[in-house]
C-alpha cells in the first residue's frame, strides 16, 4: 500500500453522525473481489437523492473527509475502507469510528483520524465557510495544520495513533508487507523441514 507520511489536500466535510459501512459502500457492490473499482458508488444512495455535499465541484478530488463521531459503524465490510481510498481519501477525521472500521483502514493505508469534537466541529465550519480549504495532515509529526492566511491565523491539532499502525502507514506496509519482511526466516525455516512433512504452499 502506498505510505502516508505527510499530505495536503482539499479537506470534504460530512457532517454526520453515525455514518455506517450500507451508506459508504451499499451492499449490492461488494460482488467485486478486486479491492479497486468502489469509488464511484461511494455514498450512492445519498449522491442519489441529489444535492450531496461532496458532489459540490469545490470538493471534487478531496483527499481528507471530517465528519461526525461513530463513523463506519454497522457491518464489517473493508470494502467501506476501499471505496475512500478509490475515492481519492487519504485521511477521515472524526471524534470517533467504529473499532472494526478503524482497524480495516489502517490495514488498507486509509488513516482514521480521531480528534475531540470541538475540533473536528471547527474543521466542519471551516470546510463549510471555505470550500476547498486545504489542509495538512503530517504522520510524522502526528499533527494537522491549516496555515494562516490573510485574516485567518491558521489551526493545528495534534493527534496520536497506535505505534504499530503508524509505523505500518509511514512504510506502506500492509500484512503481506509484513509477511514478506520475515522472509529470510521462512526460507530458514523450511529448508530445515523433514523431507517427509507435507509440501508448504
Amino acid at each position: 500500500m502506498e505510505p502516508f507520511k505527510r499530505t495536503t489536500g482539499v479537506l470534504a466535510p460530512l457532517d454526520r453522525a453515525n455514518v455506517d459501512t450500507d451508506q459508504i459502500i451499499p451492499k449490492q457492490f461488494l460482488k467485486r473481489i478486486e479491492r479497486s473499482g468502489y469509488g464511484p458508488f461511494l455514498f450512492y444512495d445519498w449522491r442519489r437523492q441529489g444535492g450531496f455535499i461532496l458532489d459540490r465541484p469545490e470538493y471534487q478530488g478531496a483527499t481528507f473527509l471530517v465528519t461526525g463521531p461513530n463513523f463506519g459503524c454497522g457491518s464489517s465490510r473493508e470494502h467501506a475502507a476501499w471505496s475512500l481510498l478509490d475515492a481519492g481519501f487519504r485521511a477521515v477525521i472524526a471524534p470517533s469510528f467504529s473499532d472494526i472500521f478503524k482497524s480495516n483502514g489502517f490495514r488498507s493505508g486509509l488513516l482514521p483520524v480521531e480528534l475531540p469534537e470541538t475540533a473536528v466541529r471547527q474543521l466542519i465550519d471551516l470546510a463549510v465557510r471555505q470550500p476547498g480549504i486545504e489542509i495538512t495532515v503530517d504522520l510524522e509529526s502526528s499533527l494537522i495544520s491549516l496555515p494562516a492566511r490573510g485574516e485567518s491565523s491558521g489551526w493545528e491539532a495534534d493527534f496520536s495513533v497506535d505505534p504499530f499502525f503508524r509505523e505500518c502507514l509511514l512504510n506502506g506496509w500492509d500484512e503481506v508487507a509484513l509477511t514478506l519482511r520475515q522472509d529470510a526466516d521462512i526460507a530458514r525455516y523450511e529448508s530445515t523441514r523433514p523431507g517427509w512433512l507435507p509440501i508448504s504452499r
